[in-house]
């Protein structure tokens, strides 16, 4: 099957890399054109995850025209609502309109307690994967309304944001509340057939987790730990015997809510998790 989403445009956040690079690549493989955006710059001080960079925007660019689709990229912060609509409002005006939403852009910092968090990982974490999120679809969503046809929009959110981890109280708290968000937009734009739903990714095997800093975290017994050395503490989390996913299967997801297969759903909860919401 091709042309899912053959000839409507899509509007991603945190496109320079990673997860949303993949979704930015698989709904073009599928007919979309793409406004892709990225910060481009470390959102968190010293934090292990490698920041995007414009280089990687770019490259995410000539994936997207390689496949003869048309992109529009943005340098912009999802904190920044003026940002995020003046990108948005350039890209409908290039492209020629907006039927999919795709709020990935997210961080993750802590290792604390809950109750030892600092009000700035506490902040940061709020603002970028909850406030971002929304001012992601703030800032789209008129485009959609105004196109008259209805459309999908999928919000990242994580297995975190269906059930608690320790350590990582802040991630959990703002991970939960996007569910909150789309259930809230769902009954609130469905008369305008506009479906609204959250992927919940397990691990996945990009530079969130592909670091140095995240393989000694889950493995501090060892003096340089790799990939190898944290999988098999990863595949305790899940049901079927792997440790992670891969960025394409959250975007075979992303792709399916987006396309008209999905055209009856919304308000719905898709964990993409290896059954780790079983355990």
């Amino acid at each position: 099957m091709t042309g899912r989403v053959e000839g409507k445009v899509a509007f991603i956040t945190g496109a320079a890399h990673g997860q949303g690079r993949s979704h930015a690549v698989r709904l073009a493989q599928e007919g979309a054109d793409i406004i892709a955006i990225d910060a481009c710059k470390r959102v968190v001080k010293d934090s292990p995850i490698p920041p995007a960079t414009p280089e990687e925007l770019a490259e995410t660019a000539d994936m997207v025209k390689a496949l003869n689709r048309r992109i529009f990229t943005a340098e912009v912060d999802v904190r920044d609502y003026d940002g995020l609509k003046s990108a948005v409002d350039a890209g409908v005006e290039e492209l020629g309109g907006l039927d999919i939403i795709v709020a990935n852009a997210g961080i993750g910092n802590g290792g604390d307690t809950l109750d030892q968090c600092s009000e700035h990982d506490w902040q940061e974490m709020i603002d970028v994967n909850l406030s971002g999120v929304w001012k992601t679809v703030k800032a789209g969503v008129p485009h959609i309304i105004s196109g008259g046809k209805g459309g999908s929009i999928i919000l990242t959110s994580s297995v975190g944001g269906l059930k608690a981890y320790p350590h990582c109280g802040n991630y959990v708290a703002a991970k939960h509340g996007v569910v909150g968000i789309m259930r809230s937009f769902a009954v609130e734009l469905g008369h305008q057939n506009i479906r609204v739903n959250t992927v919940h990714p397990t691990h996945v095997s990009t530079g969130m987790i592909m670091n140095e800093g995240t393989w000694k975290m889950f493995r501090p017994d060892l003096e340089n730990p790799g990939p190898d050395d944290m999988a098999p503490i990863c595949q305790m989390f899940h049901t079927l015997p792997i440790p992670w996913v891969d960025a394409v299967d959250i975007s075979n997801a992303v792709l399916f809510l987006a396309s008209d297969e999905a055209r009856y759903i919304t308000g719905v909860t898709l964990p993409v998790d290896a059954g780790s919401c079983l355990k």
